[in-house]
């Protein structure tokens, strides 16, 4: 029977993989990629040459049935993203929810995401806490702040660094510049920083230094 497998690669260290990620990408019929020129030196520094074909954002529909019909002849399909667990903030949701419609087995293998080391490395509660994800950029944005404001739960969010200040200072126009937060950013690779402070102290820091890298913010509750 075939199975569509949702397999995480390193956000950043190549050892956070998985022993079971690299034998299931060796075993299927076909690995979809977000980004292959991301993907290859990771395949080829496990020994990994399946076939490798993309699939994100811009032609996951277009290529949805074509993925399917593949399924339902019988391969074995591994879906990973550029880093971290597939359909978390990246390509994935569509292609599981069709596979499910059509009585195909998804397995997703645990493994590397972004949020849950910076969560947990916050030292803000995560018994009970919320993911937001990216924001919107410009429509919405407004409408998603004010609804944050009576959030009790830790909240979670992906940003990138030109639009880390920014969000920052909305964030302590909304709830709030005393509120406690962390910026995580490289998790998991050689420089990786996890600042802790209220919004201010972080907006003072971060404003004045040269910031990169793929980040998380993690945010009090109300």
């Amino acid at each position: 029977m075939s199975k569509l497998y949702l397999v995480p690669t390193p956000i950043g260290n190549l050892e956070d993989i998985t022993f079971r990620a690299i034998r299931v990408l060796k075993e299927v019929d076909l690995i979809l990629a977000e980004d292959t020129r991301t993907s290859k030196p990771l395949l080829k520094h496990f020994e990994i040459d399946t076939f490798c074909q993309a699939h994100h954002m811009f032609n996951e529909h277009e290529q949805l049935a074509r993925v399917i019909e593949r399924l339902k002849m019988g391969e074995n399909i591994a879906l990973i993203t550029d880093a971290g667990t597939p359909a978390i903030s990246d390509p994935g949701f569509l292609l599981v929810r069709e596979a499910i419609k059509n009585d195909i087995e998804v397995e997703c293998l645990p493994g590397a995401t972004a949020f849950v080391p910076a969560l947990v490395n916050s030292g803000l509660p995560c018994d009970r806490f919320c993911f937001e994800g990216f924001i919107p950029h410009k429509k919405g944005r407004q409408t998603k702040l004010e609804s944050l404001v009576e959030e009790e739960r830790t909240m979670i969010f992906y940003e990138s660094p030109h639009r880390l200040i920014k969000t920052l200072t909305q964030f302590a126009e909304y709830l709030g510049e005393e509120r406690r937060a962390c910026v995580s950013r490289e998790i998991s690779k050689m420089f990786e920083e996890n600042k802790r402070g209220t919004l201010a102290e972080l907006i003072e820091y971060f404003g004045s230094k040269s910031i990169k890298g793929e980040i998380v913010i993690i945010l009090e509750g109300k």
